[in-house]
């Protein structure tokens, strides 16, 4: 009994796995040879699933992702400073390069030497776990090839605020052409939190900022940042799966500390041209992976682009239609399509789109009689595992507003199971004999489908 339970629970975890990577391809083709900004945070590499994350990056690499790694150290520089009693200054608040500074270290000789230390050794850190080869570990045969460099020219804050910030330094330039090149080249780029100015002075910068604006400079697709936390929490304590930059910079005024500073800079960069922004926890193993091979993710998505819409199909949404309405077509809940009868049909479709995946779709059939425009709804399906967030609300209104438009006086919808959700959404249920003649036609008394009608416009 005992060996038939292991042999179920094993083909269980292969059954998952595949229907993992299956979902995951389409991913992994549109990733292929997009360049990545990916921030390590100091606290990020103290942390014991920094080899786990490590590892996540040699496959990224290893699927053909430009990538750009860019590491801070600040619990580190604290130790070094402890460690030789140095005491150093951070202060509130402050601007600088447009926004808000908040915690800036000031660094002053002493503290530059701390800097410089614990910089250098994270950085020999990440190069050295993205050297692993044994043969036992994940990053075998990864053969990861890390360069660093002065790419980063730096000018320092100044003061502000009456304050000196001294070797505290933001960006001043990204040589964006010679990461390129290096990128190019099969490179994995690192970055630290320093920048060299062009009288060759040695500035301590914030990493997220480094990280900001190279993904800026390179245009990236992806600015992903770590954090302790796994993502971005509102006000009530609820995570925040995706948020447009325009609802993030309402959402800053509430937040404090990490995950202010983040977001702040996911703003930034979407605001100046990267498509998206990732912020995921560096205690979940896997975030990275989840986060960029899943539709749900692992952590907030901050993007500029339209990650869910409602929209007219196209010829290319067919065989995504297909797959959605299928499970219903076997169990008799939808009539039948054939692929032929869909194309000719697909412009009267609309679908929803969840990161390039149709998850609903709806048909909208227009009828003309005696001076009456009908149309019949038909065809209305909402993937089982996204009927949350009234994406069937947004479907309906959505069609009602085509219908509208069209000039219909009225909507009718034949249903077997879904009567009472369409009753809510003020249809009322008619008579068949209520139908336009061509729709009355069309009508199966062998599927004893309830009839109702909403009337629009006007």
């Amino acid at each position: 009994m005992a060996c038939v339970k292991k042999k179920e629970h094993s083909a269980d975890s292969a059954e998952k796995y595949v229907k993992f990577f299956r979902q995951s391809s389409p991913y992994i083709h549109a990733h292929r040879g997009k360049t990545f900004v990916i921030m390590l945070s100091g606290e990020t590499l103290a942390h014991p699933n920094l080899g786990n994350i490590i590892s996540d990056i040699a496959l990224m690499s290893s699927l053909g992702v430009r990538l750009v790694l860019v590491h801070g150290a600040r619990p580190q520089i604290d130790e070094r400073l402890r460690e030789r009693g140095i005491k150093t200054v951070i202060h509130q608040g402050g601007a600088g390069n447009g926004r808000l500074h908040n915690e800036r270290r000031v660094t002053d000789r002493q503290s530059l030497e701390c800097v410089k230390d614990a910089a250098g050794n994270m950085r020999a850190l990440i190069e050295s776990r993205l050297s692993v080869g044994l043969v036992n570990s994940p990053m075998h045969g990864a053969r990861i090839r890390v360069v660093s460099g002065n790419f980063v020219t730096a000018k320092p804050l100044g003061v502000l605020d009456g304050i000196d910030f001294k070797h505290t330094g933001e960006v001043r330039k990204i040589d964006s052409q010679a990461i390129d090149h290096l990128l190019d080249s099969g490179y994995v780029v690192l970055l630290s939190c320093l920048g060299l100015s062009p009288t060759g002075e040695i500035f301590n910068i914030e990493a997220e900022e480094v990280a900001t604006r190279t993904a800026i400079s390179l245009q990236a697709e992806k600015l992903i940042l770590y954090a302790e936390q796994q993502g971005i929490f509102d006000h009530q304590g609820n995570l925040i799966n995706r948020i447009s930059p325009h609802e993030a910079i309402k959402e800053l005024e509430s937040q404090t500390g990490e995950s202010r500073r983040l977001l702040s800079s996911s703003v930034t960069a979407c605001s100046d041209g990267v498509e998206r922004a990732q912020i995921i926890s560096y205690q979940d193993d896997g975030s990275l992976l989840m986060e960029l091979f899943t539709r749900d993710g692992a952590g907030t998505l901050i993007s500029r682009d339209h990650y869910e819409e409602v929209r007219g199909a196209t010829i290319e949404d067919v065989g995504g239609i297909l797959e959605l309405i299928r499970p219903f077509e076997e169990k008799g809940i939808l009539r039948r399509r054939s692929r032929k009868e869909l194309e000719r049909e697909i412009k009267l479709f609309s679908v929803v789109l969840l990161d390039g995946m149709i998850i609903g779709c709806a048909a909208l059939h227009p009828y003309y009689e005696n001076g009456t425009s009908a149309a019949e709804l038909a065809c209305v399906v909402v993937h089982p595992e996204y009927r949350s967030a009234q994406r069937g609300d947004r479907l309906l209104a959505h069609i009602e507003a085509l219908a509208e438009e069209q000039g219909m006086n009225e909507i009718y919808v034949m249903t077997t199971q879904t009567t009472h959700w369409f009753i809510e959404r003020e249809f009322a249920e008619v008579a068949c004999d209520d139908l336009p003649a061509e729709l009355k036609a069309k009508y199966n008394p062998k599927r004893q489908s309830k009839v109702l009608m909403k009337t629009v416009g006007g």
